[in-house]
């Protein structure tokens, strides 16, 4: 089979000639249709994950599949040959930029049947960091106000409508050209980041959670718009103390977490507020939840444009670039390949 191999941390990745594996008892062999492209896989590449996630080299790269089961293992029960299924593997498990994956089945949903898999491919790493943050984290409710960064982006329209479906007033902030975008995916209030100063257009709006996916700068004036006893989520770092302690690194590590945050945390806590960091978990049962909401026509994946499996790098640097509608996703299928959208 053919797959993108990572062989160091910096080195490109390759595309390299690989047998096909056979499932563990607890895994399902699926053949992957489609695959999303996410930052994580550049910032995997690089080695900013090393001291959290080691991984053993060669490594299959990528994060997020969509295809279909032709194998089980022998302790799978809850799925079967044939069916069609997504999901995400984590950043340590053999990855998805290959034309066949062993995957925990604990990691795998069926896929949502009103969609394509090239479409389906779109929504695990999205879904599973606006569930994540916005349900388990955030406990969203009737009646909060949710700010999302980068609106249109592939984490950002799940964001936006599901803050919406779970009832909130959902501000997000996009370029000028994605401010109709932004509102058709329903936000409330579209602030234009190129134009408009953040603090002053949220002053009569004191935000419940803020949903970061840029960091840096927008990172540190999210801190601004928060109604006291608010909280940001972080998708792009710094990590902090509590996420260290739920991994369960070693204490050199967790020090030096408690470092890099402790510029974020020191302004959090003088303005009564909370910075906490995400890094998303497989969660197969989240993946049927969000499922469910997609053929219910409440949640839909934005993509951006197909690529070829072929085109894995070029794939890469459409997502690094930056400008994307959505997601970037690449297929095994030569029918599914797409113009930009």
């Amino acid at each position: 089979m053919k797959a993108f191999v990572l062989e160091k941390y910096g080195s490109p990745l390759r595309q390299t000639e690989m047998p096909v594996p056979s499932p563990a008892p607890h895994e399902v062999l699926v053949r992957m249709v489609a695959s999303g492209i996410n930052h994580a896989d550049e910032r995997l590449r690089v080695g900013e994950f090393k001291a959290l996630f080691p991984v053993s080299f060669p490594k299959v790269m990528g994060g997020e599949f969509a295809g279909v089961v032709v194998k089980v293992g022998a302790a799978v029960t809850d799925f079967t040959i044939g069916e069609t299924v997504y999901g995400y593997v984590g950043l340590s498990a053999a990855g998805t930029l290959s034309e066949f994956v062993p995957v925990d089945a604990r990691a795998v949903a069926r896929a949502p049947e009103s969609l394509s898999l090239v479409e389906v491919a779109g929504l695990p790493v999205a879904a599973l960091t606006a569930w994540q943050a916005l349900v388990d984290m955030g406990h969203t409710a009737e009646g909060h106000t949710v700010l999302v960064h980068g609106g249109t982006g592939g984490v950002g329209s799940v964001a936006i409508q599901l803050a919406k479906h779970l009832g909130a007033t959902v501000a997000t902030t996009v370029s000028t050209k994605n401010i109709d975008a932004a509102r058709e995916l329903g936000a409330d209030i579209v602030i234009d980041y190129t134009r408009d100063d953040l603090v002053q257009r949220l002053d009569s709006t004191p935000v419940d959670l803020v949903l970061d996916t840029q960091g840096g700068t927008t990172l540190l004036t999210s801190l601004e718009v928060l109604r006291s006893g608010g909280t940001v989520i972080g998708v792009t770092g710094p990590p902090e103390p509590m996420f260290a302690r739920r991994i369960g690194v070693n204490p050199v590590v967790r020090l030096a977490i408690r470092a890099m945050s402790a510029r974020v945390r020191r302004r959090a806590r003088a303005l009564g507020v909370t910075y906490r960091f995400l890094l998303i978990a497989p969660d197969g049962a989240a993946m049927q939840k969000v499922a469910e909401l997609v053929d219910d026509r409440i949640l839909r994946p934005i993509i951006d444009r197909a690529r070829a499996f072929d085109e894995t790098h070029e794939a890469l640097d459409d997502v690094l670039a930056g400008g994307t509608r959505g997601k970037i996703v690449v297929t095994t299928d030569p029918k599914s390949v797409t113009a930009r959208g």
